[in-house]
């Protein structure tokens, strides 16, 4: 046994060294393999939707597919030398979605183009910011040494990031009925994007350091323990700012990613459903109240109660005000793509308008893609957000735990409004859908949060293979010393 510790090998490890749990270069050999794979899968996405629109591939096929594939390379060279423990399947999903989503705007691009020749295409400003991402991803990767770094910063963070979040609502003017952008001469930022990650840093932080106090049990209501008063002062503190964010800005979406994660990691970190009771009733309140004093979340959820109004309630060749006709022509998307899809470049999902390219782009991969490809999609998602709760598992500190489990609740809870309002599952929130839609600080973000993820994988795949020290080499006596005390006092 002991010539096997100075080997470096840990007793048990041979059966953890398949799979995802190997050794460093297994893993990022394994992660090359499937950056290749889905540099390939973008490639025929891309071949095929420009044949489907030109019969033809433009000169510049092979440079874009090449500027992808450097990209991607870049991102997993940087990866095998700064995070060999990182899990392998975290940046391949990342790069695959990416992919797909460049190759979906430039297709909207074209129908944009065959509509208006005037109209301004997205795909190399996407394309650009897919860069800038992937060089703030580098950044991270390398700058920050251990995601416990973090903690030095919580409330600093918290403090940025709440400013952050409310700033559209003063500086900023309504955009498509919402206010969460601020203009910046030409360039529009979405804070909201990069404050929902800070504040899941300072979430992990402060139930980190209160969740004892946050278990303690109150008093029980019908079977269900809920907790005390005096520790419900923060969960107001968020659901208020919450309600700002909705009232506000009209940003339904951000408002209802803000609460929902604090509540899942909440429930997470105490494992008491009477806060997810709790917070299910606060949320359901105040969507209640946003949805009869806010007249700009009330058009929405009318557009969701009958989405085919704009069409059928008109009055003097107007339809009603409000409505919109995004929704039944998402609807008509995804039944024309049936289960195979008509194919990239066939569809006809560019008469949703002009969010065809941001949060409507599933309806996209809906009708040219299919219902197999759309669930193909969700599953990718998924995957991620698994690959996330795995890390938290395998992370021994708590606040690593509650960071990883909150980044994959939060991807989840945004692919679920944006994915559910396409759908017509719940009212539309205009929240852009994560790797694939167009807009340059939602792809910033999501880049960091796989930096983030990345970071926590590698922490967790070095605690995973550390080898356990000699209870032996720990003693600063000797054994027969230990003896000799032992038979002296009689142990």
């Amino acid at each position: 046994m002991g010539g096997r510790r100075a080997a470096g090998v840990v007793p048990g490890a041979a059966a953890r060294d398949s799979g995802f749990s190997g050794p460093p270069a297994r893993r990022r050999n394994l992660e090359l393999l499937l950056i290749l794979f889905a540099i390939a899968i973008c490639a025929f996405g891309d071949a095929s939707m420009e044949l489907a629109v030109k019969d033809k591939l433009p000169s510049g096929f092979v440079v874009q597919i090449g500027g992808l594939a450097l990209v991607a390379l870049l991102t997993h060279l940087v990866v095998r030398q700064w995070a060999a423990y990182a899990d392998p399947l975290i940046l391949p999903i990342s790069v695959l979605l990416t992919g797909l989503g460049l190759t979906l705007i430039h297709r909207l691009d074209y129908a944009t183009l065959q509509q208006n020749s005037a109209n301004v295409v997205m795909a190399g400003g996407q394309a650009m910011w897919t860069v800038i991402a992937v060089v703030v991803f580098a950044g991270f990767v390398i700058g920050v040494k251990h995601h416990r770094v973090l903690q030095r910063y919580t409330y600093l963070v918290m403090a940025v990031s709440l400013v952050m979040l409310v700033a559209p609502a003063f500086f900023s003017g309504d955009m498509y009925g919402a206010r969460r952008w601020i203009r910046l001469g030409p360039l529009s930022v979405q804070p909201g994007e990069f404050t929902k990650l800070a504040i899941i840093v300072f979430f992990a932080s402060y139930l980190m350091a209160n969740r004892d106090a946050l278990a303690l049990v109150g008093r029980k209501v019908m079977g269900v323990s809920l907790p005390r008063g005096r520790n419900l002062g923060p969960v107001l503190v968020i659901w208020a700012v919450s309600l700002v964010v909705l009232v506000a800005e009209s940003d339904l979406g951000t408002s209802m990613i803000f609460f929902g994660a604090f509540i899942v990691m909440l429930y997470i970190a105490t494992e008491r459903t009477g806060w997810l009771v709790l917070g299910c009733g606060m949320a359901l309140a105040g969507a209640v109240a946003a949805g009869t004093l806010v007249s700009h979340v009330t058009y929405r959820v009318n557009n969701w109660l009958d989405p085919m109004a704009y069409y059928t309630h008109v009055v003097n060749g107007n339809p009603p005000l409000g409505s919109s006709p995004q929704l039944a022509q998402s609807l008509f998307a995804l039944a024309g793509g049936g289960f195979l899809g008509t194919g990239l470049g066939k569809g006809h999902s560019i008469l949703i308008g002009f969010a065809n390219r941001s949060d409507w782009i599933l309806a996209t991969v809906g009708e040219e893609l299919g219902t197999a490809g759309l669930m193909a999609v969700l599953l990718m998602y998924l995957l991620l957000a698994q690959r996330g709760m795995r890390t938290a598992i395998r992370l021994t500190d708590p606040f690593g735990k509650l960071l990883a489990s909150g980044l994959a609740a939060t991807l989840l809870l945004q692919v679920f409004v944006v994915s559910g309002g396409v759908v017509g599952l719940i009212p539309q929130t205009g929240k852009a859908l994560p790797f694939l839609a167009q807009g340059g600080s939602s792809t910033v973000a999501n880049w960091i949060m796989v930096a983030l993820l990345i970071k926590l994988s590698d922490a967790a795949g070095h605690a995973e293979l550390a080898v356990p020290q000699d209870p032996a080499e720990t003693l600063t006596i000797s054994p027969e010393e230990i003896a000799a005390a032992r038979a002296e006092y009689g142990v």
